[in-house]
């Protein structure tokens, strides 16, 4: 169940990666919180462990808030990507999705896209 959760990230830094050339280890940090947020209401067992793991809070906030730490934050515009690519990787995310433990949705992948660009902290529903 874990590998599935980690499905979306994979895909999303693919296509953001190699359409906008950014930097690989960056675009995962910054990605991984969003994506995990994203399937969190769908892998109760796997938040749950790694609620263990990381402490208090979402775990995609803990990820999000270490990465900005790091000094990994400012989002995917830091890295270079263009506001105008948002719908555009989007559109590609979508195309032939990995299996994914939470439905992969276009308007909730383009919010997903968007908030990471922006270097927000992740959306935990």
């Amino acid at each position: 169940m874990v590998a599935g959760c980690m499905a979306l990230h994979h895909k999303l830094c693919h296509v953001l990666g190699g359409t906008f050339n950014l930097p690989h280890a960056e675009t995962h940090a910054i990605v991984l919180p969003h994506a995990l947020a994203y399937n969190a209401t769908a892998v109760p067992g796997v938040i749950e462990r790694l609620a263990k793991a990381l402490g208090p809070g979402a775990p995609a906030n803990r990820l999000y808030e270490l990465s900005t730490d790091l000094g990994i934050g400012g989002g995917l515009r830091a890295l270079g990507m263009p506001e105008d690519g948002i719908d555009q990787a989007a559109d590609l995310a979508i195309k032939d999705p990995y299996w994914n433990p939470r439905p992969v949705e276009r308007a909730a992948i383009r919010d997903l896209i968007a908030s990471a660009w922006a270097g927000r902290r992740p959306s935990c529903e």
